[in-house]
């Protein structure tokens, strides 16, 4: 009896066998002529690397300096020496690294800007202070943002929610005539750094101020046209629901009261802060008998257009009438006559506002309030020949 022989041997088996080498050996064949597939190369993984993005710890390494100092340099801040600054901002070139502020301003949970919202940007004294508070800013790596109202509460608040929309690292606000700190505690988180400049106003104790010494200011005004033998002196310009007019009035008063002197209501004029309805409303200060022979203004632009007012009828400033200003901008002492006034600093006032904003960036500091004297700068328009200053 024959075997059975296994599966795949004999003829049949081994036909099949050679059929299938054969039709293996091309595609054996084929997969031998094709050269293996090439492995990333160099170059593949430079480009790689440029492709990573470059971090303020590879800087601060290539430098051998620490990550804080690049971080300095990359905010602009004054606090780097000059060298390193150029070894850092060179090797950052190298690098071509790209500062992404928006995270670096969530890492910080604040940002490099302040807004500045300016109640009247066409007052020289806003003018000055704006300059001041851009040029301390600026030093310490910091943006301006700068908006003004035109002395109109809504159109503070619609600027506010506007600048509000960059989180910025501090607000400073000249409050426009007629503002509400209800209404601007809507725009303004409870926790902003707020700092209102030169106007007051109730239910803010929560943001930091920073003003004039108004009364005392006014005071020293009234007192020196006193002493020159005024006996009828006006208060001239501004407005009664202004924080800052009412100060300067009642300095004003209170020189009057201490010489015993009466205060005519027909000599408390009231007046848009500014140069034209000044002089507009001129006539006012002659429109009853026996008009006062001096007027304290409520600031230089009022005192100015007075001036132009006084002229245009015929009355000489500083020989026929005496007139007083207030805030010192530069105009006051180059015009005709040069304006005694009483000297605040607005470019020194704009530096010190910057510094108070910046230093509320430390939780830990609660807002103040700061009052700044001023210095009686005398000059032709109130009649006295020679300049001199009293505080």
């Amino acid at each position: 009896m024959s075997q059975k022989r296994p599966p795949g041997t004999g003829s049949a088996g081994s036909k099949a066998a050679k059929a299938a080498a054969r039709k293996a050996a091309p595609v054996a064949a084929e997969h031998a002529d094709k050269p293996k597939k090439a492995t990333k190369t160099a170059p593949a993984a430079a480009a790689r690397d440029r492709q990573r993005v470059v971090t303020v710890t590879d800087i601060a390494d290539a430098v051998g300096v620490s990550r804080a100092t690049v971080s300095l340099v990359l905010r602009g801040s004054p606090l780097v020496h000059a060298d390193t600054r150029a070894r850092v901002e060179a090797e950052l070139k190298r690098q071509r690294y790209v500062y992404n502020r928006g995270a670096a301003n969530l890492r910080r949970r604040t940002s490099t800007c302040v807004a500045l919202v300016i109640n009247d940007l066409a007052n020289p004294f806003f003018a000055e202070f704006a300059a001041g508070v851009d040029e301390a800013l600026g030093e310490q790596g910091y943006v301006t943002l700068l908006g003004s109202t035109g002395e109109s509460p809504a159109r503070q608040q619609a600027v506010l929610a506007s600048l509000m929309e960059h989180t910025p690292a501090g607000v400073i606000l000249s409050p426009a005539e007629g503002s509400d700190a209800a209404e601007l505690h809507t725009v303004l988180d409870a926790r902003a750094n707020v700092l209102l400049f030169n106007r007051e106003l109730a239910g803010a104790d929560d943001w930091g101020f920073l003003g004039l010494d108004n009364q005392r200011g006014a005071q020293l005004a009234t007192e020196h046209l006193i002493a020159l033998g005024h006996r009828r002196i006006a208060f001239y310009g501004g407005h009664a629901d202004s924080s800052s007019c009412r100060q300067r009035r009642a300095g004003h008063a209170q020189a009057m009261r201490q010489a015993r002197l009466p205060v005519d209501p027909a000599w408390l004029i009231e007046s848009a802060p500014n140069r034209l309805e000044a002089a507009a409303r001129h006539g006012e200060l002659f429109a009853h008998d026996a008009p006062p022979t001096a007027a304290v203004c409520y600031n230089d632009t009022v005192a100015l257009g007075l001036m132009l007012g006084l002229l245009a009828r015929g009355i000489r400033p500083g020989q026929d009438f005496a007139i007083t200003g207030f805030d010192d901008i530069p105009e006051a002492a180059v015009s005709t006559p040069a304006l005694t006034t009483l000297a605040a600093q607005p470019r020194a006032r704009g530096r010190q506002a910057a510094q108070l904003v910046l230093e509320r960036l430390d939780a830990a500091v609660p807002p103040r309030r700061t009052i700044v004297p001023v210095s009686l700068s005398v000059r032709e328009s109130s009649g006295a020949p020679i300049a001199r200053k009293r505080t």
